[in-house]
């Protein structure tokens, strides 16, 4: 194979095609824009949402709710999880999505009371439950807020 000889895989490109340019090309004179109208002047056409001058849905739906751009994001996991670790493990974000108990560690992870723990371990959190931190170190755990 030499380089005049590559081509692109067959109908993954698309060829050349001068919109406007004479009757010959199929597309001369209005340029595939039809007879005059909104659409075929430079700059025409509507914004998008565009409902014809009624008024428009975005208009017509109530406005609802409150969204707090300070409100924090946390990685939710509960005490019975914590038991894919071994005894004297310190678990932290990183070991959490290591063994994905955890998707992402957004604000930072939050450790809930559900279930038992059977295992003395550390856990570095952002926050913890009042039965989270009970029952860690009920077993002789400890928990560190990060």
């Amino acid at each position: 194979m030499k380089l005049h000889e590559l081509s692109p895989a067959e109908g993954s490109a698309k060829a050349a095609w001068r919109k406007g340019r004479g009757a010959g090309s199929g597309n001369g004179k209005t340029a595939g824009k039809g007879h005059k109208g909104q659409n075929a002047r430079s700059g025409g056409g509507v914004r998008p949402g565009f409902e014809g001058g009624q008024i428009p849905l975005y208009r017509r739906l109530p406005k609802r709710g409150f969204n707090n751009v300070f409100a924090k994001e946390y990685a939710i996991v509960n005490v019975s999880d914590l038991n894919a670790f071994e005894d004297g493990a310190v678990i932290n974000a990183e070991a959490l999505l290591e063994k994905r108990i955890i998707r992402k560690a957004l604000d930072g992870v939050k450790v809930l009371g559900r279930g038992e723990l059977t295992k003395k371990v550390t856990v570095e959190a952002a926050i913890f439950s009042a039965g989270a931190k009970e029952k860690i170190e009920s077993v002789g755990g400890k928990c560190e807020v990060v």
